[in-house]
């Protein structure tokens, strides 16, 4: 099934990622990622297996400092299991977390790959975060509302800019997706139970609506 959390606040969200993860874990998994704002960019760290090789792997490193960001847990559908397969996928300007199957990636995928894209997986889910990044042009709610016009299937996808710093974007379609309204922080997430450790207030995606 998968599972999307994401943080914008004041707390190290490496910290409140993992901990939302891990409430989605009865959703079953094959692979772990999160991806967090930093100073110098977007910095992402992910790995197959449990989520607990995903916190053996950022405990060995510099530790995350950012307070916002976006988590994932993985079920294989494109591509087997595998570091390089298991999300947040990035493109040029953009990281993409997303649950659901694009039906139409293969497509989607050649023509990106006409437009100089070079893809890292064997995932569908890449394909967005490329599609998003080529109609970017300044304004993320255009590149969004251009790519989901191309994409056939079900999503819920959590988005970050590299140029938006402060921001997570949310969106979805025959996928459930909600929004934690917490004090001065927020959340997306699939499920209410990654966020009821912060907040008990929420509010469910419409479909096709898209969330600042």
């Amino acid at each position: 099934m998968c599972g999307i959390v994401g943080y914008i606040g004041r707390k190290a969200a490496a910290d409140v990622l993992l901990s939302g993860l891990e409430k989605l874990e009865y959703r079953g998994y094959d692979s772990a990622g999160i991806a967090v704002i930093e100073n110098d960019g977007i910095r992402i760290a992910k790995s197959e297996g449990r989520l607990q090789n995903l916190r053996d792997k950022i405990s060995n490193d510099t530790p995350f400092t950012g307070s916002c960001g976006i988590g994932h847990i993985r079920w294989a559908t494109h591509g087997m299991p595998s570091d390089r397969n298991s999300h947040p996928h990035h493109s040029r300007k953009v990281t993409v977390v997303h649950n659901g199957i694009i039906e139409n990636y293969i497509e989607l995928k050649n023509f990106l790959i006409e437009k100089g894209y070079a893809f890292l997986s064997e995932t569908d889910t890449e394909t967005v975060a490329h599609l998003i990044d080529y109609f970017y042009n300044g304004d993320p709610f255009e590149a969004i509302k251009l790519a989901l016009e191309m994409l056939k299937g079900s999503y819920a996808l959590g988005i970050l800019f590299n140029d938006s710093p402060e921001t997570i974007y949310a969106v979805r379609k025959d996928s459930p997706l909600i929004i934690g309204i917490g004090e001065d922080e927020n959340f997306i997430a699939s499920d209410v139970p990654a966020i009821l450790k912060y907040t008990d207030r929420y509010y469910l995606l419409e479909e096709k609506e898209i969330a600042l």
